[in-house]
């Protein structure tokens, strides 16, 4: 059997409704601070959502913002701050110090929900208001539109001519650009990697409206309590944007240059329920979860934090629960916790923010709780599901971060202390 080379985290560079960086984000859900806010979209009005506050003129001009798309704006922050965060570069423009990347050996893989739709919506309004002449439709639209659109104009703004395009995987695709990235390493195509995921979902009023027409929307008169998984009281999503991107390398080539490294990615699986459209099964997410773990080489008995997916809808967060139950039925030790009781779902960029704000549990064991958890649901109940306040382990060596999508994608990535 071929022994691949081993792949680290040397980097983060993200965008979320309760932090810019990640030391803003981990502060903030470790002091259990909510980014959700009241907003209101046109056509559906006043609602919630997680709004991600990043300076996009950071790196790039206003032109720059004009033409490009919201989700580009927020990959290439997040590629930036990814790359000044590993020391790979010192400010905009300034990729590699370390010339053993060139240009054409780096690769951008956002994983992304949706794209377009903001661009299209935007463009369908402004002509209405000028009787449908097109002579008012942007010349911008297409390339705005496309789905490797935000890939790409990281490509552009940085000078990367490397292998650069999106993984649409509904709201597993935060994984998914990590995991590719992972294995263009692996497999020699590349020698770093920015992966991970970005979404612009709250620009566009459609996933609103088709949410409350399913009546998995959330409300709740205080938008910092709307995000709620597990709680009897969830009455749906809160949606949300960001965006965050992993500096991926070879774990030789990081430890050459002197790296800092966050973790070792251990393992990974991807698979689908083959199912329904939007009703998720226990049986694929466990099935799931536990391809992840023989990939990792890991006991389910060694995980020591489990990040869900939940996203506080009645029926999904059941589903999941069931799921823990059934892998991890004989874990003491396997903390359990949830992230988007604080910033919403950030869609494409959900499952790649989650692992970002439990990796510095791997260092200080400091395993950040769910909040808005006053009622548990007993169908929802897990082992050392933390709740409220954070929680001290004895050890964290190992997380599980599980990522679950639309048409049945389900995503689980193993990441680990190195050693």
């Amino acid at each position: 059997m071929v022994s691949l080379p081993r792949v680290v985290i040397t980097g983060v560079g993200l965008a979320s409704p309760n932090g810019a960086n990640l030391a803003e984000f981990r502060g903030n859900l470790l002091a259990g601070k909510s980014g959700v806010r009241k907003y209101s979209i046109r056509h559906v009005g006043e609602t919630l959502a997680g709004v991600a506050d990043f300076d996009a003129l950071r790196y790039q001009t206003r032109k720059e913002v004009r033409r490009g798309t919201r989700a580009g704006s927020i990959a290439i922050f997040c590629a930036h701050e990814a790359l000044v965060d590993s020391g790979l570069a010192t400010g905009r423009f300034d990729i590699a110090r370390d010339k053993r990347y060139a240009p054409e050996r780096i690769g951008v893989f956002p994983g992304i929900t949706e794209h377009g739709n903001v661009e299209t919506e935007n463009q369908i309004h402004e002509v209405a208001q000028y009787g449908f002449d097109l002579a008012f439709w942007s010349h911008h639209h297409n390339p705005r539109t496309v789905a490797n659109n935000p890939a790409g104009e990281v490509t552009l703004n940085l000078g990367i001519t490397g292998p650069a395009y999106c993984l649409g995987g509904a709201c597993a695709a935060g994984n998914l650009g990590l995991i590719h990235g992972m294995q263009l390493l692996q497999l020699g195509q590349i020698d770093l990697a920015l992966g991970g995921g970005v979404s612009e979902s709250i620009h566009t009023f459609g996933i609103f409206a088709s949410f409350k027409s399913q009546g998995a929307l959330a409300a709740h008169a205080d938008p910092s309590k709307a995000s709620r998984p597990f709680d009897k009281a969830r009455n749906g999503i809160v949606v949300s944007e960001g965006g965050c991107l992993f500096a991926l390398e070879r774990l030789d080539d990081a430890r050459a240059r002197g790296a800092k490294i966050y973790a070792e990615v251990l393992g990974y699986a991807v698979n689908s329920d083959a199912a329904d459209f939007v009703l998720p099964q226990s049986a694929g997410q466990a099935a799931c979860m536990r391809a992840a773990l023989r990939h990792a080489g890991v006991a389910a008995r060694e995980v020591d934090v489990i990040n869900t997916h939940a996203t506080s809808t009645p029926q999904g967060d059941e589903v999941e629960a069931a799921a823990i139950r059934d892998v991890f039925a004989d874990c003491p030790t396997t903390f359990v916790n949830n992230t988007k009781s604080f910033i919403g779902h950030a869609m494409g960029a959900a499952g790649a923010l989650e692992l970002a704000g439990n990796l510095p549990s791997l260092t200080d064991r400091v395993v950040h709780p769910t909040i808005n958890v006053d009622d548990l649901d007993p169908a929802c109940a897990v082992p050392n599901l933390v709740l409220g306040e954070p929680v001290t382990a004895g050890r964290v060596d190992t997380v599980l971060n599980m990522s679950f999508g639309m048409l049945g994608i389900n995503s689980a990535v193993v990441v680990g202390r190195l050693r």
